[in-house]
């Protein structure tokens, strides 16, 4: 009897366990997101974490971004040359590149495209020895024939807004000079700015900065920008309430990326959380991010627009500074600043908190006169084009690459 009497104390913990198991994993999604289970098995893995890293704050024992930037760490690869592409590590201005090549010689009277690429990750985490972004770099390489710069841009919070900028920014212009475009065969009329998510932002700000500059020749062609997240003024738009819960990219982890890359006065996630961090130098530019002049009807839905109250009371001055500026919000630009931009690829995600940021960049390019290609994915979430990597590999990641590929290949 006791035996028995152990066997279904044992057999009920077991069962308990695992009911309790299956209700952490478990996350309510949408029916048209394919491979469900595999999304929650990833997303759980991202949570687990995001739950560490805040004990791990609380306690003391490390800052968030710090436990987080484990996941660079388990996806990081050491680039290495192969049979088809040549890689390097280089500096250019005294910004850590990653440099891929191909390997086959160039033909009497060709040049090759190029793409300067800008990672993803809140400007906290991520590196361009990922994995996914080695892969994809290879990917450009022999499939665009093209040379890839990827740029190792120093993260925050150690290094804050505007750092991760002004070395993208010292990295393109260094590579966009006639003489290091010639070292690697490129042709000046085939270079674009790419990136996902805050490398998306960066790209965005990185091409904006550059026609801006009277002082440089050669301007990039074309720009390609991945999901990206492009203004800290209003972080509750439509797409923000639909997906704050959703993976990868939960709503308060992208308003603590924001928090993170601008200030470091702890308070502000609160006031970003609340979305009331803007004070009265933004009021001249919530034009720019009024969704319900640049969202089309069906993405407004049943939200009613209210613009994000404008805190009369004391903020940071850094906070104050940067949430306007554009060299972090690259959708306040005014129009004239949008009109001599290049042509645009822009992806969005339906279950993507920043889908929102994306579509009113679109039509405001396409209110400019700017050439926008804008592709969404009706099922697509944040995060995808990194899930091309066994075991967390996606037939919508497969799908967005080849897309984002095709694009570059006849534009640029």
């Amino acid at each position: 009897r006791t035996w028995l009497e152990m066997g279904s104390k044992g057999t009920f913990a077991l069962v308990l366990l695992g009911a309790l198991m299956a209700y952490y994993v478990y996350l309510p999604l949408p029916e048209d997101i394919e491979q469900r289970w595999k999304l929650m098995l990833t997303d759980c893995a991202f949570r687990s974490l995001s739950h560490l890293a805040d004990i791990c704050e609380s306690l003391g024992l490390k800052d968030y971004m710090g436990v987080m930037m484990l996941v660079t760490f388990a996806e990081r690869v050491v680039p290495q040359s192969d049979e088809r592409v040549r890689v390097e590590d280089e500096r250019f201005d005294g910004v850590e590149v990653v440099v891929y090549q191909p390997r086959r010689d160039v033909c009497a009277g060709e040049r090759r495209r190029a793409v300067i690429y800008l990672h993803g990750g809140g400007w906290c985490l991520g590196s361009t020895r990922m994995g996914p972004y080695d892969s994809l770099a290879r990917e450009m390489v022999t499939e665009l024939n093209a040379v890839v710069v990827s740029v190792e841009y120093r993260l925050a919070p150690a290094h804050r807004f505007p750092v991760p900028f002004e070395d993208a920014y010292r990295a393109a212009k260094h590579f966009l000079s006639a003489d290091v475009l010639g070292s690697y065969d490129v042709d000046p009329e085939r270079v674009a700015v790419s990136g996902d998510s805050a490398g998306g932002n960066l790209a965005a700000v990185v091409v904006q900065q550059l026609q801006l500059d009277v002082e440089q020749r050669i301007k990039p062609k074309a720009q390609a920008l991945i999901y990206p997240v492009l203004q800290a003024l209003d972080l509750n738009t439509p797409s923000y309430r639909q997906n704050r819960h959703m993976p990868i990219l939960p709503r308060t982890l992208m308003v603590r990326f924001w928090s993170e890359y601008l200030s470091s006065d702890k308070s502000v996630l609160l006031s970003m959380l609340a979305n009331a961090h803007n004070g009265p130098d933004s009021a001249p530019f919530l034009r720019f991010a009024n969704w319900s002049v640049f969202l089309h009807e069906s993405h407004r839905r049943t939200y009613d627009y209210a613009a994000p109250p404008v805190n009369e009371g004391e903020l940071p001055g850094a906070l104050a500074r940067s949430v306007t500026d554009p060299r972090a919000s690259p959708l306040l630009v005014p129009d004239a600043a949008l009109r001599p931009l290049p042509k645009a690829y822009v992806l969005t995600c339906e279950y993507d908190v920043l889908r929102d940021d994306g579509m009113m960049y679109v039509e405001r390019l396409r209110l400019a006169g700017v050439h926008v290609t804008h592709q969404h994915y009706p099922a697509g979430f944040h995060g995808t084009l990194m899930f091309t990597v066994w075991p967390t590999d996606f037939r919508i990641a497969r799908q967005m690459v080849n897309d984002y590929l095709l694009w570059l290949k006849q534009n640029l």
